[in-house]
């Protein structure tokens, strides 16, 4: 069994980046961004609305507090800060979310901070904080990560996550986004490496990015191909 995740909530106020309605029906997860990396209060209350008519879960989605970098760039950010941002980001969506019938079932760190916590101690550290003092979640990280390792430690449970639509180097790290091959754009292809990753039996979540071209024709292309590979598509939280 395998969960199907993408980022959604990324648009904001006259902008908008992706196709939340098309790709929500594909998905049993959703990570909804919370408003420091992308998204505006009324943009995230309506995802999260919509999530919860397709009975998608509501993960919050934390990122640096780069609008203008859409949180694809590290900062170095103090731990206590760190902490707080975080925090910052859980109560909001986790408000809005109640606001439609929701909550938050779960955190995925975004863009560079993902990154960044995979190695990162102060870093990692600070966010694990945030989600215990918060209460407790489930996180989605890269396996093997240190941030998954102290998540673990801290007694919260931890979802590995594996993307069908990058690409991945020999040693199981992403393609940077600034190099060729960093996002596959092919149906078949990001099918193909969905099943691949499913069936492999390292993660148990798998990511469609809502900004990617085409993202709900790749969401569907996943949810057939996991089918005839009779591969069981749920939530995890």
């Amino acid at each position: 069994m395998v969960d199907l995740n993408a980022d959604v909530g990324e648009s904001f106020g006259r902008w908008t980046l992706g196709d939340d309605a098309a790709l929500m029906p594909h998905l049993t997860s959703a990570n909804v961004a919370c408003g420091f990396h992308a998204g505006d209060p009324i943009t995230l209350r309506r995802t999260c609305e919509l999530a919860v008519g397709y009975g998608v879960v509501i993960g919050a989605q934390v990122g640096y507090r780069d609008l203008a970098g859409f949180g694809r760039r590290f900062i170095d950010v103090p731990a206590d800060e760190l902490t707080a941002d975080v925090l910052y980001q859980l109560g909001a969506l986790d408000g809005l979310a109640r606001a439609v019938g929701g909550a938050i079932g779960y955190l995925k760190p975004h863009g560079a901070l993902f990154h960044a916590v995979t190695t990162h101690e102060e870093q990692a550290r600070a966010v694990v904080t945030a989600v215990v003092e918060h209460g407790g979640l489930p996180v989605l990280g890269l396996p093997g990560s240190l941030f998954l390792t102290l998540a673990e430690e801290a007694g919260l449970p931890v979802v590995p996550e594996g993307y069908a639509d990058r690409g991945y180097r020999p040693d199981g790290s992403l393609v940077p986004r600034s190099e060729a091959g960093a996002v596959l754009t092919d149906p078949e292809e990001v099918a193909a490496q969905a099943v691949r990753l499913a069936e492999a039996g390292t993660v148990r979540s798998l990511c469609v990015h809502g900004d990617s071209p085409g993202a709900p024709r790749l969401a569907a292309a996943v949810r057939a191909a996991l089918a005839e590979a009779d591969v069981a598509v749920a939530p995890f939280a």
